[in-house]
């Protein structure tokens, strides 16, 4: 063959291919996908015969922390727990407040903007305004979520990546590690071990519970009844009630029976009637008290009912109190110091009167929160929750140490126990003593 031949063969390839090259040029397409803290590009490029992609990953910049960055606030002003959610929405406002002058202070170029959503004490308004807040672009919710609100907005939070930080909640339930929910204050389990050493003491040996039947309610008095019968009591068959009852004749004309046949059993100085309920209580003891054996029993309460005002207003219902031995309320114990006298004496003078034990942890809500916000040194909830059981473990706020346990709730806890009482001529509420969970006892004032 001639070389010429060849040759001419061979440069006519190499025209036809550049021709058909300029004719077609390869399609360039360009795909840019970003992932929280990178962006990734990737260019493909495809000519007739050949493929070939080229990928570029680069770290996205993270936005500082500039501008008003939005907490959301869950707390009840209205509803059954409205009574103590002006006590929350005082703490909240003071430590708001605290929050934005120590930023100032240090230089930080952002502030915080507090968005309070009112969930009306009901768990299915709690999940509305959550969604509310989480439209709003908010990472992180504080206040004073309730047990039965807390099981309601979980999922959604946990799907949406939002913290939810409660100064209330404490339903054993809820004590799941891993999930979105920090609580400030102990769960049940020790609230439980706290009131059955009370009654164990008082000399009752058999235990008629009532109690409103939701997660916090339920939640109690399993964990009450446990204890109780670990230490050689016994829990009778009870009465659970809707939370949404606004009426009690029925359960307690059951109640009544109930009492009766189990003084005639054991003995009226060994049976005891433990009740756990909330603003409903004034109602229930309104109506208990046309039963005249139903206040020659002891009677013992719950957080739910500590320190509320209309049980000592009432007259009717405070003379129930007072001659069932007072209803002993435990309530978790702060340790006292000046930041927790600063927000005793705020609520005092904003509303006249003191504030309950949870006031103090719903105000270390918001502390702890932003203290979580500068640490991971952005506002992103998965930055947020890594940084904050070290960041708890390291704080002291209105309600002592907020070290928490593995479920992500304060590991330790002491009991006040309040009762009624009359003193100078008025009922009130009065601090008759101490339980202290270390040595499972409690000391009399």
């Amino acid at each position: 063959m001639r070389t010429d031949i060849i040759a001419v063969g061979i440069i006519a390839l190499i025209v036809g291919v550049a021709i058909g090259y300029f004719a077609a040029p390869p399609k360039v397409e360009v795909v840019t996908k970003t992932a929280p803290g990178t962006v990734t590009t990737s260019t493909i490029v495809t000519t007739s015969t050949v493929t070939s992609t080229y990928t570029t990953t680069v770290e996205k910049p993270i936005s500082p922390l500039t501008g008003e960055i939005p907490i959301g606030v869950l707390t009840q002003l209205s509803g059954e727990l409205g009574a103590w959610g002006d006590n929350y929405r005082v703490a909240l406002e003071l430590a708001v407040s605290e929050v934005n002058d120590f930023l100032a202070k240090a230089g930080a170029a952002f502030r915080v903007k507090l968005l309070v959503e009112d969930t009306a004490s009901r768990p299915d308004i709690a999940l509305e305004k959550l969604k509310t807040l989480a439209a709003k672009g908010v990472k992180v919710v504080v206040g004073s979520a309730s047990s039965g609100e807390a099981r309601n907005i979980m999922g959604y939070a946990d799907a949406n990546n939002i913290l939810i930080l409660s100064g209330m909640s404490t339903a054993p339930e809820l004590a799941i590690p891993g999930d979105n929910l920090f609580r400030l204050c102990p769960d049940d389990n020790k609230q439980g071990k706290a009131i059955s050493r009370v009654i164990y003491d008082s000399g009752v040996r058999y235990i008629i519970p009532v109690w409103r039947g939701d997660a916090w309610g339920d939640g109690l008095v399993e964990a009450a009844r446990k204890r109780f019968e670990e230490l050689g009591g016994k829990f009778l068959e009870g009465i659970r009630y809707a939370p949404e009852a606004k009426e009690f004749s029925a359960e307690v004309g059951v109640l009544a029976s109930k009492v009766t046949d189990a003084i005639k059993r054991y003995g009226r100085d060994k049976v005891g009637v433990y009740y756990a309920a909330f603003e409903e209580a004034i109602t229930f003891f309104t109506q208990a008290a046309g039963y005249p054996v139903l206040s020659e029993v002891k009677w013992f309460g719950t957080d739910g009912t500590v320190l509320g005002d209309k049980f000592v207003t009432e007259t009717l219902v405070a003379e129930f109190c007072v001659k069932t031995g007072g209803f002993i309320n435990p309530v978790f114990a702060p340790t006292r110091s000046s930041i927790t006298v600063k927000v005793e004496n705020t609520v005092k003078e904003k509303l006249g009167r003191a504030p309950d034990a949870y006031t103090y942890s719903v105000y270390d809500t918001l502390w702890l929160a932003v203290k979580c916000i500068l640490a991971a040194g952005k506002y992103d909830a998965g930055a947020i929750k890594a940084v904050l059981p070290k960041v708890a473990e390291t704080t002291f706020g209105a309600s002592g140490w907020l070290k928490l346990n593995e479920a992500g709730d304060r590991e330790i806890a002491d009991y006040e126990l309040w009762a009624i009482a009359m003193e100078n001529g008025k009922y009130t509420w009065r601090l008759a003593g101490i339980y202290t969970a270390a040595s499972d006892s409690v000391t009399w004032l």
